[in-house]
């Protein structure tokens, strides 16, 4: 192989506060400091700096149009004129990732998803065409699959099967796949007979923890919030898999007179009061574009009205960096945890989990749901988080879950404890940022890529 130079890096989307364009910037700034340059590539830059290339974007209509007769019915063409479209779309995708490669000198492509969710057939060919014509070696950095993300995604025909089989992700010698979990390892590996190696979500713990600062100080003023109410920050997108109503149950328990009793009789552990006015509020920084449901937030509202839980949705005050908007002050996706109380996590699956590591990062307590992934790779490190079990006790008739009502009170509970404990506030967060920079930091990632760039050919 010849020598690594150059490395581009793609996927749908790059520059968001999702999961994959955060953990994209890490591995970016890691080869930097490893010496390499780095050239991003995607359908939508946000205010990073790269080569767009439209037709990566998952979400623009020709392609969503692709998607859903490739995997939820066959409604604007049959098999053949799909499988055509597929190809004129491909070859379009091609040429341009070409120019990229030959314009940037790239000797190196880290692909982020295309190759493994499916939600872009025409760009996963288009990549492995680009690869095997100019013998580029390459990462396929497969975050989520297809199978996990869409109950099975289930094609609609048979040439749409056969893409999967060949493209998701290809098999090639010059390919080196990287995987977030060691379910994800064994399930690719039973599934698609190809090896992987695994490299965690990762963050830089040596950085300072987020803070109130002249800018984002008047954050809550600007959502309606005062200090003595209680934040609890969640993070993610807001997805069916989030199970974000499992955050609904917990404020609702939180909420209840005796713990608030003990609240305004102890004040907060920032000794700040808390009054009978205060409110115990849900906010969620995440957006909504990616649930294909698009219901489920209306569902949450219902719910959240249904059990007097007050929840705002501040995506259109929350980027990825600070920034003014149309006259108006646009916050990072960092002040939110600032700015916050009490981070709520209750994925009912996550291939990793990057909000987690930001939690823990801004020192911050955690409500966890103890997903598949957390009980198989990152529980056994001995976090201290407060748990809503493993365990849901079924669906309701909106397709929402829930959990037992022990589990909510004993989580309610231990939350009181952390809002209004200093000294067991501080012994949480300490140990658990101690853990994850031991596990989960950039000098691990550096390690795990200097042997992954070792073992390409």
């Amino acid at each position: 192989m010849n020598q690594i130079n150059t490395i581009g890096i793609l996927h749908y989307q790059i520059g968001n506060t999702d999961g994959v364009s955060l953990e994209i910037d890490k591995w970016g700034e890691v080869f930097e400091k490893m010496g390499y340059r780095v050239c991003l590539c995607a359908g939508d830059l946000g205010a990073r700096d790269g080569i767009k290339i439209p037709k990566l974007y998952h979400h623009l209509p020709e392609i969503t149009e692709i998607d859903q007769n490739a995997f939820d019915k066959l409604t604007n063409y049959d098999p053949g004129a799909l499988l055509n479209m597929i190809e004129i779309n491909s070859r379009s995708i091609q040429t341009a990732i070409e120019r990229f490669v030959k314009n940037k000198q790239i000797d190196l492509l880290v692909i982020n998803n295309i190759w493994s969710v499916g939600l872009n057939l025409p760009a996963a060919i288009a990549l492995r065409r680009v690869c095997k014509k100019r013998s580029l070696p390459a990462i396929g950095h497969h975050h989520d699959f297809y199978w996990e993300r869409r109950g099975g995604s289930i094609p609609t025909c048979q040439p749409i099967e056969r893409i999967l089989m060949d493209y998701f992700p290809p098999k090639h010698p010059s390919i080196q796949h990287v995987v977030i979990n060691s379910l994800a390892q064994k399930s690719l590996a039973e599934r698609k007979g190809l090896q992987s190696q695994v490299v965690p979500n990762v963050f830089d713990f040596d950085a300072p923890a987020w803070s109130l600062d002249a800018y984002n100080q008047d954050l809550r003023q600007r959502i309606g919030l005062k200090e003595s109410d209680i934040v609890v920050l969640q993070a993610t997108r807001v997805i069916p898999r989030k199970a974000i109503e499992l955050a609904i149950d917990f404020i609702k328990t939180l909420n209840v007179p005796e713990r608030r009793s003990k609240l305004i009789q102890s004040g907060l552990y920032h000794g700040k009061p808390f009054n009978e006015g205060s409110r115990i509020v849900l906010v969620m920084t995440g957006y909504t574009k990616d649930d294909i449901s698009g219901n489920y937030m209306r569902l949450l509202e219902d719910k959240a009205q249904r059990e007097n839980v007050e929840m705002i949705h501040i995506e259109d005050k929350i980027a990825y960096s600070r920034r003014i908007r149309n006259g108006e002050k646009v916050y990072s996706f960092w002040d939110a945890y600032a700015a916050a109380d009490l981070v709520s996590y209750p994925s009912l699956w996550e291939g990793w989990g990057n909000q987690l590591l930001e939690a823990i990062q801004a020192r911050l307590p955690v409500v966890i749901f103890e997903h598949s992934v957390y009980c198989e790779d990152i529980k056994d490190k001995g976090f201290d988080f407060i748990t809503l079990g493993s365990h849901i006790r079924g669906h309701d008739q909106n397709g929402l879950v829930g959990i037992e009502q022990e589990i909510l009170d004993r989580a309610a509970d231990e939350a009181v404890v952390v809002l209004i404990d200093i000294n067991r506030r501080q012994q949480m967060v300490k140990q658990n940022h101690e853990i994850a920079q031991t596990h989960y930091s950039l000098h691990t990632l550096e390690k795990l890529l200097t042997n992954l760039l070792m073992g390409l050919r």
